[in-house]
């Protein structure tokens, strides 16, 4: 069975971007000309899932935004377009009409605080699949997108419980991540949370939001294993997979940003911009005379 479905996780009130993470949810926020959760489903297309289940923040628009953004055919735009002779400006409306099947659903208000409250909600859309992937909207990937390297690499280690992504860090930052601990054999053994000296570090491996599921880490992903401040852990499931059996360890192929705080979310947007505009050749002379 071929992988075919992703869950793409936004579920939180993003309090650093506030205000306007009152009206619109964090991955809506542009990334050149397109909204960070586009670039995340268009990661996923180009993977070959099928269908992206997108898991919104509940009670609050997020979800008809969504909605709204993916599958409104917008055809007032459209026709006035068409009449005013522009109709080649619509090519990137056209574009994400014809994105694999997005469900949208709003996370269980009923769950724990925690990142994997998300993937829970999304249970019954995943749970009889040979495997899923997940992200977390916070995290992009710039160059070749994990989720292809996550089931490229699944495919090689078909017995694995789980693959996640991961990136070498300078020591200067590992003290802001999960830091990655291997088994002799080279699979995950556990993941050091934000270690607070260099030496408390296994490796110099980050693991971010890019996972290969199977099913049964809903065995361990369950409300009443909450962890750390009492939040549902992701990696705390993760661990019990590997206690397991294998939990693959896939280097990414590409370039790990994050977009989870309004600085990094800056960087983020400049090198984006400065990798793939047609004017970032004059945003560079702007940046090098001011």
């Amino acid at each position: 069975m071929a992988i075919r479905k992703a869950i793409i996780t936004d579920a939180g009130f993003a309090s650093r971007y506030l205000p306007i993470t009152k009206t619109i949810p964090k991955a809506m926020i542009p990334i050149g000309a397109k909204p960070v959760m586009q670039l995340c489903v268009e990661e996923c297309a180009n993977a070959g899932i099928e269908e992206i289940i997108i898991v919104a923040t509940p009670n609050t628009k997020s979800r008809e935004i969504y909605d709204d953004y993916f599958h409104n055919p917008a055809e007032n735009v459209k026709a006035l377009l068409e009449k005013q002779g522009k109709a080649e400006r619509f090519k990137p409306v056209a574009e994400i009409l014809n994105f694999p099947k997005i469900t949208i659903i709003e996370q269980d208000p009923s769950l724990p605080y925690g990142n994997g409250s998300p993937i829970v909600s999304a249970k019954d859309f995943v749970k009889d699949e040979e495997a899923f992937v997940v992200l977390y909207s916070d995290d992009l990937i710039l160059g070749k997108g994990d989720v292809k390297v996550l089931i490229d690499t699944y495919e090689q280690n078909k017995n694995a419980k789980a693959v996640i992504a991961a990136q070498e860090m300078p020591e200067e930052v590992w003290h802001k991540y999960g830091m990655i601990a291997l088994k002799e054999n080279g699979t995950l053994s556990h993941i050091v949370e934000k270690p607070k000296t260099p030496d408390l570090s296994p490796s110099n491996l980050t693991s971010y939001g890019r996972y290969l599921l199977t099913p049964e880490v809903f065995d361990y992903l369950v409300p009443s294993n909450t962890g750390l401040d009492g939040e549902l852990w992701t990696v705390d499931a993760i661990t019990r997979l590997a206690e397991t059996g294998d939990v693959v360890v896939a280097k990414s192929e590409g370039k790990w940003i994050t977009t989870g705080d309004p600085k990094n979310y800056f960087m983020a947007h400049l090198e984006y911009v400065l990798r793939n505009s047609d004017y970032a050749d004059e945003v560079r002379k702007f940046v090098a005379e001011n």
